[in-house]
């Protein structure tokens, strides 16, 4: 590790000597590979009259009212402030060091308080060095370069949540060192190289040190340029895209001796676990049309983690695999209609623990001011095959409304 560290180190130094190409600016329009929020708009901006600090400030929220229908369980229905954050982002002395902190206050992003956790306020909090347009250098807390559906903001999104499998099989956010070449290009073919080497434990995590560390490499490609507005940053073509545009995308991730359950997610394993990730997406959108597709994976040797000091009580790492397609056109009018279909199934090793699953979601969206003000509805049925051949639905129908700058 302190090899690395030494290595980038050398590797940035390098950079601020060797670079003469000017950022300006314009160009710190936070376009963070790392941090592809969706942006509507510049937030609030606040620069110093010598140019040497610049502050923009955002803020985003989701409200939503939910009709849940259980099998086996009596209708309910629930009100909550999904989703509030507080961004801000800007650069300190010159534009080439760049910082984003951003912070979660709704219940649901923070969780429950338990005695020895650490509250989850602080979602990112990170450092950026762009000696040039196609170099970024990161160092903090945020996203890891993994599927798009995690990658993209949940403000982004086109139905209220993300997929079951992204729910299963993501890599979130974790601490460390990150490094990507950006080679995008309007009508000509691009392509995006992102790697991270982290932590492995997740956002926040202050609990016992170990000598495992979590590998990603990402790689994007482009055969048509790059998207309108950053347009694979968020989903939909709420930017009517003028020609054909297309993202294939391929991602594999290490978590090696993880502490909890689903890597930087997850409860605490009773045992470490070293698991892998691949993840690939596509993502296809012309004229108002957009088809998005996805294949996610995780796999660990003996998934199942046993307490040494009660061997009848166990938890496990949730290894499978699963697909999600999801289809949608955008009308003149800035109605949008949605649907989405997953498929999950988990391994042998685990399927008699949890069951193999299937969600079907329709979702109709009216766009106010693209995707930082909306009003949203759905309904989603999940459909789950237990190991014993029972059967279980489950469905629900939201409102969500979405506002931002």
């Amino acid at each position: 590790m302190k090899k690395l560290v030494t290595f980038l180190l050398l590797v940035i130094s390098f950079f601020a000597v060797a670079q003469d190409i000017k950022v300006t600016t314009k160009d710190n329009d936070l376009k963070l590979a790392a941090l592809p929020y969706y942006n509507y708009g510049k937030g609030l901006g606040i620069t110093s009259p010598d140019s040497l600090f610049q502050l923009n400030i955002r803020f985003r929220m989701q409200n939503r009212v939910t009709y849940i229908q259980n099998e086996d369980a009596d209708p309910a229905y629930s009100g909550e402030i999904r989703r509030l954050r507080l961004r801000f982002d800007g650069y300190v002395g010159n534009p080439h060091f760049l910082y984003v902190i951003q912070l979660s206050f709704a219940p649901g992003d923070v969780g429950e308080i338990q005695d020895g956790e650490n509250i989850n306020i602080i979602r990112d909090a990170a450092v950026f060095y762009r000696p040039n347009k196609h170099w970024s250098f990161l160092f903090g807390q945020t996203k890891l370069p993994g599927n798009r559906q995690r990658v993209n903001s949940s403000g982004a999104l086109q139905l209220t949540d993300r997929s079951i499998n992204n729910a299963r099989f993501t890599i979130d956010r974790d601490f460390g060192f990150q490094a990507y070449y950006l080679n995008e290009n309007k009508d000509k073919f691009s392509y995006n190289v992102k790697t991270a080497i982290t932590t492995g434990e997740g956002r926040n995590w202050t609990k016992s040190a170990d000598d495992g560390v979590a590998l990603t490499g990402k790689l994007e490609l482009m055969p048509f340029g790059s998207f309108k507005k950053d347009g694979t940053n968020f989903e939909g073509d709420v930017a009517r895209e003028e020609k054909p545009k297309l993202l294939l995308s391929g991602a594999f991730h290490q978590n090696n001796l993880a502490r909890r359950t689903q890597g930087q997610l997850g409860s605490d394993l009773f045992e470490q676990k070293t698991m892998k990730s691949v993840l690939l997406d596509a993502m296809f959108k012309y004229n108002g049309w957009a088809f998005m597709s996805s294949y996610m994976s995780r796999s660990a040797k003996d998934p199942i983690a046993f307490n040494p000091d009660d061997i009848t009580e166990f938890n496990y790492v949730p290894v499978g695999s699963g697909m999600d397609y999801q289809l949608s056109y955008v009308f003149p009018t800035n109605y949008e209609i949605i649907g989405r279909f997953s498929t999950q199934n988990m391994h042998d090793d685990i399927k008699a623990l949890t069951p193999d699953s299937k969600q079907y979601s329709l979702g109709v969206t009216k766009y106010l001011w693209e995707h930082a003000f909306k009003l949203q509805g759905e309904v989603t049925l999940s459909d789950m095959n237990y190991f014993d051949g029972s059967n279980k639905q489950n469905w629900y129908v939201r409102f969500q409304l979405e506002i931002g700058i």
